[in-house]
């Protein structure tokens, strides 16, 4: 017997596959063309956006800023391990960690690590406060281990 996905989707149309390749490669393309691009009228268009938006299939628009930009030059994935995986745990850890500054994303794992943290700090001493003031003291962490971005590549996952 297969496991049964959390939230089943329904298969989506090509159209709609198609709507989203173009907005994950400019999210910022006028409907107009996006239409256009996949033969049909825009007032569809603008409504299968809409139900692909409604669907929880797209979840946001964002701009992809560059840190360094910010002054956040350094950039690290910082694996954490917990202690024990209890739901007040792992609660307390997930509740918190979005919030602390400099954590771009949060990722909940399987495997030997449980969360992976993608952090943008100002400096080497910035991430070494980091780790010690926000990770290491928290009483729900048992190892962490940091890991430099040296450069970063987008994919393209949608197809």
């Amino acid at each position: 017997m297969g496991l049964v996905p959390k939230n089943p989707q329904p298969a989506l149309a090509p159209v709609d596959r198609a709507i989203l390749r173009l907005l994950a490669q400019d999210a910022r393309m006028p409907n107009n063309a996006i239409a256009e691009a996949v033969g049909i009228a825009p007032s569809t268009c603008l409504s299968r956006m809409r139900a692909l938006r409604e669907r929880g299939v797209i979840r946001g628009f964002h701009a992809d800023v560059d840190p360094g930009a910010l002054g956040l030059g350094i950039q690290a994935m910082i694996s954490v391990r917990l202690h024990a995986h209890t739901k007040e745990r792992i609660s307390s850890f997930t509740a918190e960690i979005p919030r602390l500054p400099g954590v771009v994303a949060a990722y909940h794992l399987a495997g030997a690590d449980d969360y992976l943290l993608h952090i943008a700090v100002a400096d080497t001493d910035a991430l070494r406060d980091f780790v010690l003031d926000h990770l290491t003291a928290h009483p729900a962490v048992a190892h962490t281990e940091t890991s430099l971005i040296f450069g970063h590549m987008r994919g393209e996952a949608v197809s």
